[in-house]
């Protein structure tokens, strides 16, 4: 069997504790653990996957766009803006287009969440290739797969139907071909063309780039090091490149009168409010990262904090040059994170999940080493070779005792609640109670848009994006009297909370009542019917 290349046969310094592995598809160990491993975290991620966490408006977006793409209806349900690339939605049509054509009623949030499942399991497995291939031991490599996999935090979001979840897959795909023991050239052209996947994913991964570009310089061959960076690089840019030229193609690269623009949605995003200092309580950021923490302390603050011990110490440690990649985005997330008036979304942190695994999983196998190697120039005495041993244990008892206990209560939700209930409810009332739903007008969040489309309501005018009732010429010329064309307004907490700058949306939920309430508190959702005469019910 080939045996998998040192750092010192690649013209790279190796750590002593390292031994050649054979290749990964041909190590019959490396093949067991991870298949073990998967089995579990897949049934871990599974249970409960539709009713946990609670459907968000961005899965109902990203979904119903992708059904959009399989009706061939264009590259959204709506007026395409160029808010993100649409690679990542198309790559959902993909996943969900089987699924669809057989039941297409099944072609909700709740339902097609399985398929992240596909996602997730990429992910573990590309990231223990990837833990191999930066000179981890065996078990190293399984504890970064189960910090990955396992932690609440993975649970709760690499359910959910986020570009994000993709995007790191590509992206890891990437890493694993930057680390290549083969250093083909083609492998680094690969990596460059997997990085421009995960960026027209997600456009949030230019950041992870330059990390990206460190491994690559690193686990090149010094002879062939500038091409391989250089073809990387082109190829990235070659397929960047293609989304604004498809801008430009269809006239939309530049504002202008009639018509949206890639211009005009950049300029968006770059100015969207910032959601305040992450460390500052009471801001939006500090909300975001308390909701982090609730699910799991142990991988955020243990990456953080393996990633900084890292990076401080890789002028004396082979160890920390090896994993100077994952520390890097591990260090660039995190200050972008920390920007005082920055936009921190809730599913900023998945793009990091897996890299901190890696570095907090590279950190105990240094402490392993540090404990159990033998000094050098001297026999270990049984005694102390015990005492090492039992230390060591002691060590790795503990930090299982204390993550079990920390993960207990955030995978316990996720297992175990019914968050989805209301949802549910919902659509069962509209689809029972609306004697014409062709005819019917009604303002939904996207999480249920789906629902009502395969319930009969008409897409796009008939079941409408509550947004698009203010924001979409499209769908307000089709509202002459405005709120008063809209016969229902389903309400739910996304609803609500952006209603006050929606002129039509606001004036539509000041002049309804609710007729069916489904939960409680701030979660319900109302079914609220429209007085047309304006009057307030």
């Amino acid at each position: 069997m080939p045996a998998q290349r040192t750092g010192a046969a690649r013209g790279l310094p190796t750590p002593d504790w390292v031994r050649p592995v054979v290749r990964f598809r041909s190590s019959r160990p490396d093949l067991l653990l991870c298949a073990g491993l998967l089995v579990v975290i897949m049934v871990v991620q599974a249970w409960n996957i539709g009713n946990f966490p609670a459907l968000s408006d961005d899965e109902g977006t990203y979904l119903s766009q992708a059904w959009a793409v399989q009706q061939g209806e264009g590259l959204a349900h709506y007026t395409y803006w160029y808010d993100h690339p649409p690679l990542g939605w198309i790559q959902i049509a993909f996943l969900t287009w089987i699924p669809s054509l057989i039941a297409p009623e099944t072609m909700t949030v709740a339902t097609m969440r399985v398929v992240m499942l596909i996602v997730s399991a990429a992910c573990a497995v590309l990231l223990f290739v990837l833990a191999r291939r930066l000179w981890l031991p065996r078990w190293a490599a399984g504890l970064a797969m189960l910090l990955f996999g396992l932690s609440p935090l993975s649970v709760v979001l690499q359910r959910e139907i986020f570009l994000d979840n993709i995007a790191v897959m590509w992206m890891l795909l990437a890493f694993c071909l930057a680390a290549s023991p083969k250093r083909h050239l083609w492998h680094h052209f690969a990596a460059g063309l997997a990085a421009a996947v995960s960026v027209l994913t997600k456009e949030t991964m230019l950041l992870v780039l330059p990390a990206l570009l460190v491994t690559m310089w690193r686990y090149s061959h010094r002879d062939t090091r500038k091409f391989a960076v250089t073809g990387a690089v082109t190829a990235c840019a070659l397929i960047g490149l293609s989304y604004p030229l498809y801008a430009l193609l269809n006239n939309e690269l530049l504002p202008g009168p009639g018509h949206v623009s890639l211009i005009d949605g950049i300029t968006y995003q770059m100015s969207r409010p910032g959601s305040g200092f992450i460390l500052e309580a009471g801001t939006g950021s500090h909300g975001v990262l308390t909701s982090w923490l609730y699910y799991d302390v142990v991988l955020p603050v243990g990456g953080l904090a393996g990633a900084a011990l890292l990076l401080l110490t890789m002028r004396w440690s082979v160890t920390a040059r090896a994993l100077a990649g994952p520390s890097l985005v591990v260090a660039i997330l995190a200050v972008v994170a920390l920007r005082p008036d920055g936009y921190l979304p809730a599913m900023y942190v998945i793009q990091a999940l897996p890299f901190l695994a890696l570095v907090l999983a590279g950190g105990a196998a240094s402490v392993a080493h540090a404990v159990l190697r033998r000094p050098t120039g001297r026999t270990i005495a049984r005694t102390e070779r015990r005492l090492r041993t039992g230390l060591a244990a002691v060590l790795a008892l503990a930090g299982l005792v204390y993550v079990s206990a920390s993960w207990y209560e955030g995978n316990r939700d996720a297992l175990t609640k019914d968050a989805n209930a209301p949802y549910r409810a919902a659509a069962a009332w509209m689809d029972t109670e609306v004697d014409d739903p062709a005819r019917t007008r009604v303002l939904v969040d996207d999480a249920l848009w789906l629902d009502l489309v395969h319930d009969g309501f008409t897409p796009g005018t008939g079941v409408i994006w509550f947004y698009k009732a203010d924001l979409d010429p499209a769908v307000t010329k089709t509202l002459p009297r405005g709120w008063q064309d809209i016969d229902y307004v389903v309400s739910s907490p996304t609803v609500r909370r952006d209603a006050a700058d929606l002129p039509n949306v606001k004036a539509a939920l000041e002049h309804s009542t609710p007729v069916a309430v489904f939960g409680e508190g701030e979660d319900r959702i109302e079914i609220r019917r429209v007085d047309p005469a304006g009057g307030e019910l």
